[in-house]
């Protein structure tokens, strides 16, 4: 576990922000080391240089969200987007199939399903999940924090419910990895972005499988998705990755070559690390809020913290040099690395004036 001056001096060395930046749960700020490498890819590019490097930060970025969220390397597909990997989940479910879902979570967990037309897409509040979980359900698919305001899914709860009923399991980590511990092996399904709380370029999204591929088909399968995709460029995949490379999506480069670097910085500082620095800082907001009268939404825990009624701040926060967001009326602040105790104290300082 790194120090605290540790973790100090790597986030220093690496996020020279010119705004109070509180707004990671829509975008990550992007660490010097993962700048430097995404120029030095479209150099490669620019001077025609061989792109062999390039591929390699591609599984490299593999392995290291595997060993974030305790899996295998074999068992995580590199895509592009949440979205595109619950559509393949949800392309593998039979007609009549119920989904359980949480009221309001985020789209791309949802309109997969619902755009298939044929499946029976069930929704409840986000604390009922796991009590609704019932015979017949054959997946339960939530955020493990939620987008609009940070509230964290009962996830063992969760869980249990879904052994008990023998319902799979769909959690997008979007939200939370890379600053809440992430177990993806108790799940049947897992994806996350990496360009908000993993620091990393957009373009890039994983998804993990279990060892026998949960009955998925690879419907977005390209060459990248053949067990030797260099001989597979050409006529229908002869022979798909034995691993959960089947499910890859054509690899966003550039990208890959920039999050390697970022993730690399995520295993350095610890998500133990990250967790216990964010969480005190979105603890501190909600203890000066209830000093000027505000009571956020409660999401004991998490690094994220709405605050109803006064989303429309946001614009004069902006104006101020504090980005954050306004999520259905809401103010959103979400707290990472690069953010400290001043930060938090000046967004109180603005909002009391």
């Amino acid at each position: 576990m790194e120090t605290t001056e540790t973790f100090e001096s790597l986030v220093r060395a690496e996020f020279t922000p010119k705004s109070t930046y509180l707004n990671t749960a829509s975008n990550g700020l992007l660490p010097a080391r993962t700048v430097s490498a995404l120029h030095e890819a479209a150099l490669l590019r620019a001077e025609g240089r061989p792109l062999t490097p390039l591929y390699e930060d591609v599984e490299a970025c593999r392995a290291a969200y595997a060993r974030l969220a305790g899996v295998p390397a074999t068992r995580v597909a590199v895509g592009a987007s949440v979205a595109a990997h619950t559509g393949v989940i949800a392309a593998s479910l039979p007609a009549g199939a119920e989904v359980l879902t949480a009221d309001d979570d985020f789209t791309s967990v949802l309109n997969p399903f619902h755009v298939r037309g044929d499946l029976k897409v069930r929704s409840v509040p986000l604390e009922r999940v796991a009590e609704s979980v019932r015979p017949g359900t054959a997946l339960v698919a939530v955020s493990a924090a939620q987008s609009a305001d940070g509230r964290i899914a009962d996830l063992p709860a969760l869980r249990e419910a879904a052994r008990v009923h023998g319902a799979r399991t769909y959690v997008d980590f979007s939200q939370a990895a890379g600053w809440l511990p992430m177990d993806a092996d108790a799940y049947d399904f897992t994806a996350s972005v990496a360009f908000k709380w993993l620091l990393g370029p957009h373009g890039a999204a994983f998804l993990v499988v279990p060892e026998d591929f949960g009955g998925l088909t690879p419907v977005l399968a390209g060459w990248v998705a053949a067990e030797v995709p260099w001989d597979s460029c050409y006529g229908p995949v002869a022979e798909l990755a034995h691993s959960a490379r089947r499910f890859d999506l054509t690899h966003a480069l550039f990208t890959c070559a920039g999050l390697r670097r970022s993730l690399d910085l995520v295993e350095e500082l610890g998500v133990a690390a990250v967790h216990t620095h964010d969480v005190a800082l979105a603890d501190r907001f909600r203890a000066g809020l209830a000093t000027l009268g505000h009571e956020p939404v409660p999401a004991p825990g998490s690094a994220i913290v709405s605050v109803p009624g006064l989303g429309g701040r946001q614009p004069e926060l902006s104006r101020a040099g504090i980005e954050i967001s306004n999520r259905a009326g809401n103010l959103r602040a979400a707290f990472h690395v690069y953010n400290t105790a001043a930060d938090v104290d000046r967004l109180l300082d603005v909002l009391a004036n």
